[in-house]
């Protein structure tokens, strides 16, 4: 195979919520444009069911309490303490399924990072992944279980070296405590400032502890940051970290949050910046595991991860949308542009420049000696 794609229309049964941000019908748009470019007929691309996680896979992080209050709601026990785990308000509403769908996203992530470490494909795509928020005995920022903690632990545990690249606009706190004390994992985060989004972390400065020092990297951008400044960014840090590493495995979490016109960011990326980077990441070479994540402008996402799995897969996709995906859009109720790749970005003022380039120096200065750059 040259790439998997792991889906299941399963997973339209889990819903947040109609006025909920994070809507689940992203991952069926994403599907069908890919389908409706042809992408899944061609040779050595194959479509997955996820098998579900078990109990034993999410205690590789997650605690035995918190999997047991989730199990719970699924049979209609809900606890007086709900806030205490995260649940039960606005972010991380709970419903009959949540247990179930959580052990699904989380399964998937797992059987994409099983197959990448076996060799069977050389990239696997679980769209519905990337949930970094969910800390190990709570829910955050729209997340139960963090499926990227989960993938990354099991092939830790396999004595695998893990590099974690985060593109989404919030930061990836979760996956970052998880694997702050070790050198086993590399956990890069490019975002948009805690200043000004949730989760409020993600500073140059939290660097990792103990074994972990220097581990744990965060650049973290002004907010409107578009193409050019983000990209240098990447370029700057995360090449050469990830050279130095040279990890087994590399995990990315591709959230489209970062995007221009993301209801709830105020970053200002292209598709095209934003495929700049999935190129670059596999150029690589190296074993890759790709999540979702954020994205909540539900026509950029599906774009901008029908280009990532058409980049993955080798094969380039014409610019003008299928027709096929536009009648499907319109009997979502839903509209879009004519065009899949977006217009080049636009130069910005220097604000955004300077404010990347003060972290740009600190990681050079802090991090790159630890390893020997």
């Amino acid at each position: 195979m040259k790439a998997a794609f792991i889906y299941t229309e399963e997973y339209q049964k889990y819903d947040y919520g109609h006025d909920h941000p994070l809507q689940v019908i992203r991952l069926k748009l994403t599907y069908e444009l890919l389908k409706a470019y042809g992408i899944f007929e061609k040779e050595g691309i194959e479509v997955l069911e996820p098998e579900p996680a078990t109990d034993e896979d999410i205690a590789l992080f997650h605690s035995i309490d918190y999997i047991n209050v989730l199990k719970g709601i699924d049979s209609g026990i809900h606890p007086s303490n709900l806030l205490n785990y995260g649940l039960g308000w606005g972010d991380n509403p709970v419903f009959k399924g949540i247990y179930e769908g959580s052990l699904l996203v989380s399964g998937a992530s797992l059987q994409a990072a099983r197959m990448v470490e076996s060799c069977e494909v050389p990239v696997a795509f679980n769209i519905a992944g990337g949930l970094h928020h969910a800390m190990a005995g709570r829910a955050s920022g729209f997340c139960y279980f963090n499926d990227p903690a989960i993938a990354i632990a099991d092939m830790v545990k396999m004595g695998k070296r893990v590099l974690y690249v985060d593109i989404d606009a919030h930061h990836g706190d979760g996956v970052q405590q998880a694997f702050y004390d070790t050198d086993r994992v590399m956990t890069i985060s490019l975002h948009e400032s805690g200043r000004y989004l949730f989760p409020g972390t993600g500073d140059c400065t939290e660097t990792g502890e103990g074994k972990g020092k220097g581990y744990s990297v965060n650049l973290p951008f002004y907010p409107s940051t578009g193409d050019d400044v983000f990209l240098n960014g990447f370029y700057e840090v995360v090449l050469p970290l990830a050279k130095a590493f040279s990890p087994d495995i590399l995990v990315t979490q591709l959230g489209t949050d970062s995007l221009k016109g993301d209801p709830l960011t105020h970053l200002e990326l292209t598709n095209r910046g934003f495929s700049m980077m999935v190129n670059e990441f596999k150029n690589m070479g190296y074993p890759w595991v790709a999540l979702g994540g954020g994205g909540y402008n539900i026509i950029n996402v599906a774009r901008a991860w029908a280009i990532a799995f058409s980049i993955m897969a080798g094969i380039e996709l014409p610019d003008a949308l299928p027709e096929e995906w536009k009648r499907f859009l319109k009997s979502k109720g839903l509209k879009g542009p004519d065009r899949l790749r977006d217009n080049p970005s636009e130069k910005k003022d220097r604000t955004e420049e300077d404010w990347a380039e003060k972290g740009i120096e600190f990681i050079k200065k802090n991090i790159f000696p630890v390893h020997g750059i």
